[in-house]
Protein backbone atom coordinates (compact mmCIF):
# COMPACT_ATOMS: atom_id res chain seq x y z
CA UNK A 1 0.00 0.00 0.00
CA UNK A 2 1.34 3.52 -0.58
CA UNK A 3 2.56 4.49 2.48
CA UNK A 4 1.63 8.46 3.55
CA UNK A 5 3.26 8.44 6.68
CA UNK A 6 6.55 7.59 4.97
CA UNK A 7 6.91 11.47 3.85
CA UNK A 8 5.42 13.08 6.74
CA UNK A 9 7.45 14.40 10.04
CA UNK A 10 4.30 15.76 12.29
CA UNK A 11 4.21 19.00 14.40
CA UNK A 12 5.57 18.44 17.47
CA UNK A 13 1.69 19.30 19.01
CA UNK A 14 0.25 16.71 17.10
CA UNK A 15 3.07 13.88 18.03
CA UNK A 16 2.40 14.64 21.44
CA UNK A 17 -1.12 13.89 21.44
CA UNK A 18 -1.25 10.86 19.13
CA UNK A 19 1.62 9.58 21.73
CA UNK A 20 -1.58 10.61 24.34
CA UNK A 21 -4.03 8.88 22.51
CA UNK A 22 -2.15 5.34 21.98
CA UNK A 23 -1.43 5.43 26.17
CA UNK A 24 -4.77 6.39 27.06
CA UNK A 25 -7.38 5.10 24.56
CA UNK A 26 -5.61 1.90 22.85
CA UNK A 27 -9.28 0.39 22.87
CA UNK A 28 -10.37 3.72 20.94
CA UNK A 29 -7.43 3.11 18.36
CA UNK A 30 -7.90 -0.43 17.73
CA UNK A 31 -11.73 -0.21 17.12
CA UNK A 32 -11.29 3.11 14.84
CA UNK A 33 -8.73 0.73 12.37
CA UNK A 34 -11.20 -2.57 12.49
CA UNK A 35 -14.09 -0.63 11.61
CA UNK A 36 -12.60 1.63 9.03
CA UNK A 37 -11.05 -1.91 7.42
CA UNK A 38 -14.55 -3.17 7.89
CA UNK A 39 -15.28 0.31 5.07
CA UNK A 40 -12.82 -0.40 2.74
CA UNK A 41 -14.43 -2.77 0.64
CA UNK A 42 -17.99 -3.13 1.68
CA UNK A 43 -19.18 -0.32 -0.82
CA UNK A 44 -18.02 -2.02 -3.41
CA UNK A 45 -18.54 -5.80 -3.15
CA UNK A 46 -22.59 -5.10 -2.30
CA UNK A 47 -23.07 -3.51 -6.09
CA UNK A 48 -22.12 -6.79 -8.23
CA UNK A 49 -24.95 -9.01 -7.47
CA UNK A 50 -27.47 -6.31 -7.95
CA UNK A 51 -25.77 -4.63 -10.88
CA UNK A 52 -29.10 -6.48 -13.01
CA UNK A 53 -31.30 -4.63 -10.90
CA UNK A 54 -29.44 -1.52 -11.42
CA UNK A 55 -28.99 -1.49 -14.58
CA UNK A 56 -32.88 -2.54 -15.30
CA UNK A 57 -34.07 0.66 -12.88
CA UNK A 58 -32.21 3.32 -15.19
CA UNK A 59 -32.52 1.33 -18.18
CA UNK A 60 -28.86 0.43 -19.10
CA UNK A 61 -27.08 -1.91 -21.02
CA UNK A 62 -24.16 -3.85 -19.86
CA UNK A 63 -21.68 -1.33 -20.91
CA UNK A 64 -23.10 1.35 -19.18
CA UNK A 65 -24.09 -0.66 -15.69
CA UNK A 66 -20.49 -1.34 -15.72
CA UNK A 67 -20.02 2.06 -14.86
CA UNK A 68 -21.07 1.31 -11.62
CA UNK A 69 -18.16 -0.29 -10.72
CA UNK A 70 -15.22 1.43 -13.40
CA UNK A 71 -15.90 4.84 -11.45
CA UNK A 72 -14.89 3.82 -8.38
CA UNK A 73 -11.76 2.30 -9.70
CA UNK A 74 -10.92 5.49 -11.72
CA UNK A 75 -11.02 7.52 -8.42
CA UNK A 76 -9.52 5.63 -6.22
CA UNK A 77 -6.09 6.07 -8.54
CA UNK A 78 -6.52 9.43 -8.59
CA UNK A 79 -7.54 9.92 -5.47
CA UNK A 80 -4.82 8.41 -3.84
CA UNK A 81 -2.33 10.89 -5.18
CA UNK A 82 -3.95 13.57 -2.85
CA UNK A 83 -3.67 11.66 0.62
CA UNK A 84 -0.49 12.40 1.73
CA UNK A 85 -1.20 16.31 0.79
CA UNK A 86 -4.34 16.10 2.88
CA UNK A 87 -3.04 14.22 5.51
CA UNK A 88 0.18 16.42 5.48
CA UNK A 89 -2.33 19.86 6.11
CA UNK A 90 -4.51 18.36 8.28
CA UNK A 91 -3.46 14.83 9.68
CA UNK A 92 -3.96 11.59 9.54
CA UNK A 93 -6.77 10.85 11.97
CA UNK A 94 -8.60 13.85 10.63
CA UNK A 95 -8.21 13.08 6.77
CA UNK A 96 -9.70 9.45 7.74
CA UNK A 97 -12.78 10.80 10.02
CA UNK A 98 -13.12 12.91 7.16
CA UNK A 99 -13.14 9.97 4.29
CA UNK A 100 -15.27 7.78 6.31
CA UNK A 101 -17.71 10.50 6.40
CA UNK A 102 -17.68 11.39 2.68
CA UNK A 103 -17.79 7.62 1.91
CA UNK A 104 -20.95 7.78 4.00
CA UNK A 105 -22.24 10.93 1.65
CA UNK A 106 -21.53 8.70 -1.63
CA UNK A 107 -22.90 5.53 -0.48
CA UNK A 108 -26.32 7.57 -0.06
CA UNK A 109 -26.18 9.48 -3.20
CA UNK A 110 -25.89 6.39 -5.02
CA UNK A 111 -29.61 5.98 -4.39
CA UNK A 112 -30.82 9.29 -5.30
CA UNK A 113 -33.49 9.39 -8.40
CA UNK A 114 -31.52 10.86 -10.92
CA UNK A 115 -28.83 8.47 -12.93
CA UNK A 116 -26.04 11.52 -12.58
CA UNK A 117 -26.54 11.10 -8.60
CA UNK A 118 -25.30 7.31 -8.87
CA UNK A 119 -22.42 8.38 -10.79
CA UNK A 120 -21.56 11.27 -8.82
CA UNK A 121 -21.91 9.21 -5.43
CA UNK A 122 -19.66 6.28 -7.01
CA UNK A 123 -16.87 8.85 -7.74
CA UNK A 124 -17.52 10.26 -3.98
CA UNK A 125 -17.27 6.60 -3.11
CA UNK A 126 -14.04 5.79 -5.11
CA UNK A 127 -12.64 8.81 -3.67
CA UNK A 128 -13.09 8.02 0.17
CA UNK A 129 -11.84 4.59 -0.52
CA UNK A 130 -8.45 5.57 -1.64
CA UNK A 131 -7.81 7.87 1.23
CA UNK A 132 -8.77 4.95 3.93
CA UNK A 133 -5.93 2.43 1.44
CA UNK A 134 -3.61 5.35 1.40
CA UNK A 135 -3.73 6.62 5.26
CA UNK A 136 -3.95 3.31 6.82
CA UNK A 137 -1.21 1.10 6.18
CA UNK A 138 1.21 4.26 7.31
CA UNK A 139 -1.36 5.00 10.76
CA UNK A 140 -0.46 1.43 11.57
CA UNK A 141 3.54 1.16 11.38
CA UNK A 142 3.17 4.64 13.22
CA UNK A 143 1.40 3.41 15.90
CA UNK A 144 2.11 -0.41 16.19
CA UNK A 145 5.33 -0.78 15.18
CA UNK A 146 6.27 -3.39 17.40
CA UNK A 147 3.26 -5.63 16.53
CA UNK A 148 2.77 -4.04 12.68
CA UNK A 149 2.74 -7.51 10.81
CA UNK A 150 -0.44 -8.67 13.01
CA UNK A 151 -2.29 -5.25 12.74
CA UNK A 152 -1.62 -5.42 8.99
CA UNK A 153 -3.08 -9.06 9.04
CA UNK A 154 -5.89 -7.61 11.55
CA UNK A 155 -7.26 -4.92 9.19
CA UNK A 156 -6.52 -7.14 6.20
CA UNK A 157 -8.54 -9.51 7.44
CA UNK A 158 -11.54 -6.59 8.03
CA UNK A 159 -11.19 -5.79 4.70
CA UNK A 160 -12.08 -8.90 3.09
CA UNK A 161 -14.86 -9.90 5.83
CA UNK A 162 -16.50 -6.41 5.32
CA UNK A 163 -16.60 -7.45 1.73
CA UNK A 164 -17.53 -10.55 1.98
CA UNK A 165 -20.69 -9.48 4.31
CA UNK A 166 -21.70 -6.78 1.74
CA UNK A 167 -22.03 -9.68 -1.03
CA UNK A 168 -23.63 -12.24 1.13
CA UNK A 169 -26.01 -9.78 2.51
CA UNK A 170 -26.54 -8.12 -1.25
CA UNK A 171 -29.98 -9.49 -2.42
CA UNK A 172 -31.41 -10.75 1.27
CA UNK A 173 -31.13 -7.19 2.24
CA UNK A 174 -32.62 -6.10 -1.30
CA UNK A 175 -35.84 -8.29 -0.33
CA UNK A 176 -35.94 -7.19 3.43
CA UNK A 177 -35.72 -3.48 2.40
CA UNK A 178 -37.70 -3.36 -0.57
CA UNK A 179 -35.44 -3.13 -3.32
CA UNK A 180 -31.49 -2.53 -4.39
CA UNK A 181 -31.78 1.23 -3.31
CA UNK A 182 -32.09 -0.03 0.41
CA UNK A 183 -29.68 -2.61 -0.32
CA UNK A 184 -27.12 -0.59 -1.14
CA UNK A 185 -27.84 2.37 1.53
CA UNK A 186 -27.73 -0.14 4.47
CA UNK A 187 -24.12 0.15 4.14
CA UNK A 188 -23.94 4.06 4.76
CA UNK A 189 -24.86 3.02 8.31
CA UNK A 190 -21.78 0.87 8.90
CA UNK A 191 -19.23 4.11 7.92
CA UNK A 192 -21.18 6.27 9.81
CA UNK A 193 -20.46 4.67 13.05
CA UNK A 194 -16.78 3.80 12.24
CA UNK A 195 -16.56 8.14 11.24
CA UNK A 196 -18.04 8.51 15.04
CA UNK A 197 -15.42 6.48 16.10
CA UNK A 198 -12.67 8.76 14.37
CA UNK A 199 -14.21 11.67 15.87
CA UNK A 200 -12.54 12.18 18.99
CA UNK A 201 -9.25 10.60 17.49
CA UNK A 202 -9.34 13.56 15.15
CA UNK A 203 -9.84 16.53 17.69
CA UNK A 204 -7.73 14.85 20.26
CA UNK A 205 -4.69 15.04 17.30
CA UNK A 206 -5.63 18.09 15.82
CA UNK A 207 -5.97 20.01 19.33
CA UNK A 208 -3.42 22.58 20.00
CA UNK A 209 -2.45 23.35 16.86
CA UNK A 210 -2.83 26.38 15.91
CA UNK A 211 -5.52 27.71 13.12
CA UNK A 212 -4.04 27.00 9.64
CA UNK A 213 -1.44 25.31 11.22
CA UNK A 214 -0.01 21.97 9.00
CA UNK A 215 -0.46 18.94 11.20
CA UNK A 216 3.09 17.55 9.02
CA UNK A 217 6.06 18.71 7.27
CA UNK A 218 7.06 16.42 4.32
CA UNK A 219 10.20 14.40 4.86
CA UNK A 220 13.47 15.12 2.96
CA UNK A 221 13.83 12.83 0.76
CA UNK A 222 16.72 11.10 -0.81
CA UNK A 223 18.39 13.34 -3.72
CA UNK A 224 19.68 10.42 -5.84
CA UNK A 225 16.71 7.92 -5.58
CA UNK A 226 16.32 5.88 -9.22
CA UNK A 227 14.03 7.20 -11.71
CA UNK A 228 10.54 4.72 -11.73
CA UNK A 229 9.31 6.20 -14.69
CA UNK A 230 12.93 4.80 -16.48
CA UNK A 231 12.94 1.26 -14.60
CA UNK A 232 11.47 -1.57 -16.29
CA UNK A 233 11.46 -3.66 -13.10
CA UNK A 234 9.26 -0.75 -11.68
CA UNK A 235 6.75 -0.43 -14.68
CA UNK A 236 6.61 -5.02 -14.22
CA UNK A 237 5.52 -4.55 -10.63
CA UNK A 238 2.92 -1.89 -11.90
CA UNK A 239 1.69 -3.71 -14.76
CA UNK A 240 1.36 -6.87 -11.97
CA UNK A 241 -0.41 -5.01 -9.67
CA UNK A 242 -2.39 -3.32 -12.07
CA UNK A 243 -3.43 -6.49 -14.32
CA UNK A 244 -4.29 -8.81 -11.10
CA UNK A 245 -6.44 -5.91 -10.10
CA UNK A 246 -8.33 -5.69 -13.52
CA UNK A 247 -9.17 -9.53 -13.20
CA UNK A 248 -10.32 -9.06 -9.34
CA UNK A 249 -12.69 -6.14 -10.21
CA UNK A 250 -14.07 -7.57 -13.47
CA UNK A 251 -15.21 -10.83 -11.42
CA UNK A 252 -16.44 -7.95 -8.41
CA UNK A 253 -18.95 -6.48 -11.08
CA UNK A 254 -19.32 -9.70 -13.48
CA UNK A 255 -19.26 -12.93 -11.70
CA UNK A 256 -22.79 -13.04 -9.97
CA UNK A 257 -24.28 -11.64 -13.60
CA UNK A 258 -21.94 -15.04 -15.28
CA UNK A 259 -24.00 -17.13 -13.37
CA UNK A 260 -27.47 -15.97 -13.11
CA UNK A 261 -27.42 -15.55 -17.06
CA UNK A 262 -26.49 -19.11 -17.04
CA UNK A 263 -29.82 -19.67 -15.05
CA UNK A 264 -28.46 -19.91 -10.74
CA UNK A 265 -30.77 -18.03 -8.22
CA UNK A 266 -29.74 -14.28 -7.82
CA UNK A 267 -29.33 -15.16 -4.14
CA UNK A 268 -26.72 -18.38 -4.94
CA UNK A 269 -24.88 -16.50 -7.20
CA UNK A 270 -24.17 -13.58 -4.29
CA UNK A 271 -23.57 -16.69 -2.01
CA UNK A 272 -21.27 -18.41 -4.63
CA UNK A 273 -19.32 -14.41 -5.17
CA UNK A 274 -19.06 -13.58 -1.60
CA UNK A 275 -17.01 -17.55 -0.98
CA UNK A 276 -15.43 -16.20 -3.61
CA UNK A 277 -14.31 -12.83 -1.34
CA UNK A 278 -13.90 -15.11 1.76
CA UNK A 279 -11.12 -17.80 0.57
CA UNK A 280 -8.86 -14.69 -0.65
CA UNK A 281 -7.91 -14.79 2.42
CA UNK A 282 -5.92 -17.84 2.43
CA UNK A 283 -4.07 -17.14 -0.37
CA UNK A 284 -3.53 -12.97 0.40
CA UNK A 285 -1.92 -14.63 3.91
CA UNK A 286 -0.08 -17.72 2.30
CA UNK A 287 1.65 -16.26 -0.77
CA UNK A 288 3.26 -13.54 1.03
CA UNK A 289 4.58 -15.48 3.96
CA UNK A 290 6.44 -17.60 0.91
CA UNK A 291 7.37 -14.80 -0.73
CA UNK A 292 8.96 -12.98 1.65
CA UNK A 293 11.19 -16.63 1.96
CA UNK A 294 12.57 -16.66 -1.12
CA UNK A 295 14.61 -15.32 -3.66
CA UNK A 296 12.82 -15.14 -6.63
CA UNK A 297 8.98 -15.23 -6.99
CA UNK A 298 8.68 -16.26 -10.36
CA UNK A 299 6.94 -19.39 -9.62
CA UNK A 300 4.59 -18.35 -7.19
CA UNK A 301 3.58 -15.08 -9.93
CA UNK A 302 2.96 -18.62 -12.48
CA UNK A 303 1.11 -20.35 -9.70
CA UNK A 304 -1.13 -17.38 -8.96
CA UNK A 305 -1.70 -16.48 -12.75
CA UNK A 306 -2.67 -20.43 -13.56
CA UNK A 307 -5.29 -20.17 -10.20
CA UNK A 308 -7.38 -17.25 -11.94
CA UNK A 309 -6.92 -19.04 -15.29
CA UNK A 310 -8.30 -22.31 -13.97
CA UNK A 311 -11.43 -20.36 -12.44
CA UNK A 312 -12.05 -18.14 -15.72
CA UNK A 313 -11.82 -21.74 -17.77
CA UNK A 314 -14.40 -23.06 -15.60
CA UNK A 315 -16.64 -20.27 -15.53
CA UNK A 316 -16.53 -20.95 -19.31
CA UNK A 317 -17.06 -24.57 -19.89
CA UNK A 318 -19.14 -25.17 -17.06
CA UNK A 319 -20.08 -21.71 -14.92
CA UNK A 320 -23.47 -23.54 -12.37
CA UNK A 321 -21.92 -26.38 -12.11
CA UNK A 322 -18.41 -26.22 -10.84
CA UNK A 323 -19.39 -23.02 -9.35
CA UNK A 324 -17.83 -22.90 -5.87
CA UNK A 325 -14.77 -24.68 -7.08
CA UNK A 326 -14.45 -21.89 -9.41
CA UNK A 327 -15.06 -19.03 -6.98
CA UNK A 328 -12.31 -20.88 -4.40
CA UNK A 329 -9.39 -21.31 -7.71
CA UNK A 330 -10.29 -17.46 -8.63
CA UNK A 331 -10.94 -16.26 -5.07
CA UNK A 332 -7.09 -18.07 -3.59
CA UNK A 333 -5.38 -17.24 -7.03
CA UNK A 334 -6.51 -13.14 -6.56
CA UNK A 335 -5.55 -13.03 -2.94
CA UNK A 336 -2.43 -14.82 -3.46
CA UNK A 337 -2.19 -11.85 -6.92
CA UNK A 338 -2.58 -8.86 -4.32
CA UNK A 339 -0.37 -10.36 -1.77
CA UNK A 340 2.45 -10.82 -3.98
CA UNK A 341 1.64 -8.05 -5.78
CA UNK A 342 2.30 -5.80 -2.56
CA UNK A 343 5.13 -8.06 -1.34
CA UNK A 344 7.39 -7.51 -4.37
CA UNK A 345 6.84 -3.79 -4.00
CA UNK A 346 8.87 -3.69 -1.10
CA UNK A 347 11.10 -6.82 -2.39
CA UNK A 348 12.25 -5.07 -5.64
CA UNK A 349 13.11 -1.78 -3.56
CA UNK A 350 16.34 -0.73 -2.18
CA UNK A 351 15.17 1.07 0.52
CA UNK A 352 11.87 2.71 2.55
CA UNK A 353 11.89 5.25 0.43
CA UNK A 354 11.83 3.81 -3.08
CA UNK A 355 9.13 1.31 -2.03
CA UNK A 356 6.87 4.29 -0.52
CA UNK A 357 7.44 5.60 -4.37
CA UNK A 358 6.98 2.02 -6.02
CA UNK A 359 3.78 1.59 -4.06
CA UNK A 360 2.67 4.77 -4.87
CA UNK A 361 3.01 4.07 -8.56
CA UNK A 362 1.69 0.72 -8.41
CA UNK A 363 -1.49 1.69 -6.88
CA UNK A 364 -2.16 4.69 -8.61
CA UNK A 365 -1.69 3.29 -12.57
CA UNK A 366 -2.54 -0.01 -11.23
CA UNK A 367 -6.57 0.93 -9.98
CA UNK A 368 -6.77 3.42 -13.36
CA UNK A 369 -5.33 -0.30 -15.48
CA UNK A 370 -7.81 -1.94 -13.57
CA UNK A 371 -10.63 0.55 -14.13
CA UNK A 372 -10.49 -0.23 -17.84
CA UNK A 373 -11.83 -4.16 -16.91
CA UNK A 374 -15.20 -3.99 -15.97
CA UNK A 375 -15.98 -1.76 -18.95
CA UNK A 376 -14.19 -2.99 -22.09
CA UNK A 377 -15.60 -6.98 -20.92
CA UNK A 378 -19.07 -5.30 -20.01
CA UNK A 379 -19.19 -3.55 -23.78
CA UNK A 380 -17.63 -6.96 -25.41
CA UNK A 381 -20.74 -9.37 -23.83
CA UNK A 382 -22.93 -6.85 -24.92
CA UNK A 383 -21.30 -6.97 -28.62
CA UNK A 384 -21.27 -10.81 -28.66
CA UNK A 385 -23.99 -11.19 -26.69
CA UNK A 386 -22.46 -13.78 -24.77
CA UNK A 387 -19.66 -14.35 -22.10
CA UNK A 388 -17.16 -16.75 -24.27
CA UNK A 389 -15.45 -13.69 -25.91
CA UNK A 390 -15.17 -11.97 -22.42
CA UNK A 391 -13.71 -14.97 -20.55
CA UNK A 392 -10.98 -15.68 -23.14
CA UNK A 393 -10.15 -12.11 -23.07
CA UNK A 394 -9.53 -12.65 -19.19
CA UNK A 395 -7.66 -15.83 -20.21
CA UNK A 396 -5.12 -13.65 -22.05
CA UNK A 397 -5.21 -11.14 -19.09
CA UNK A 398 -4.14 -14.43 -16.95
CA UNK A 399 -1.36 -15.37 -19.38
CA UNK A 400 0.37 -11.53 -18.87
CA UNK A 401 0.07 -11.99 -14.94
CA UNK A 402 2.37 -14.64 -15.69
CA UNK A 403 4.61 -13.18 -17.80
CA UNK A 404 4.79 -9.58 -15.78
CA UNK A 405 5.07 -12.44 -12.47
CA UNK A 406 8.45 -13.92 -14.35
CA UNK A 407 9.75 -10.37 -14.67
CA UNK A 408 8.69 -8.82 -11.60
CA UNK A 409 9.52 -12.26 -9.75
CA UNK A 410 13.18 -11.85 -10.68
CA UNK A 411 16.27 -11.29 -7.56
CA UNK A 412 16.42 -7.58 -8.76
CA UNK A 413 16.37 -4.38 -6.70
CA UNK A 414 15.06 -1.30 -8.52
CA UNK A 415 18.61 0.92 -9.38
CA UNK A 416 20.78 -2.04 -9.83
CA UNK A 417 22.61 -1.49 -12.21
CA UNK A 418 21.72 -5.06 -14.12
CA UNK A 419 19.39 -3.64 -16.32
CA UNK A 420 16.53 -3.22 -13.40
Amino acid sequence: MIDAEEELVAAPPVAAARRRLRAGHPALLLAGIVLAALNMRAALAGVSPLLGEIGAHFHLAAAASSLVTTIPLIFMGLGSIAAPKLAARWGTEAVLCGALVTLCGGIVLRIAPPMVALLVGCAVVGASIALLNVLMPGLIKRDFPERAAGMTALYSTAMILGATVSAATAVPLENALGGWQGSLVSWSLLAAVAAVVWVPQALLTRRGTGHGTPAATTAPAPQDGPKLSRSPLAWQVTLFMGSQSLVAYVIIAWMPTIFTDHGMDKAAAGLVFAFSTLVQMAGSFVVPMLAGRMRRQRLLGVAVAALMACGVTGLLLAPVAGAWLWAALLGTGQGGALGLALTMMVLRSGDAHTAARLSGMSQSGGYLLAAAGPLVLGAVHQATGGWTVPLLLLLAVCAGIALLGMGAGRDRRIGDRRRA
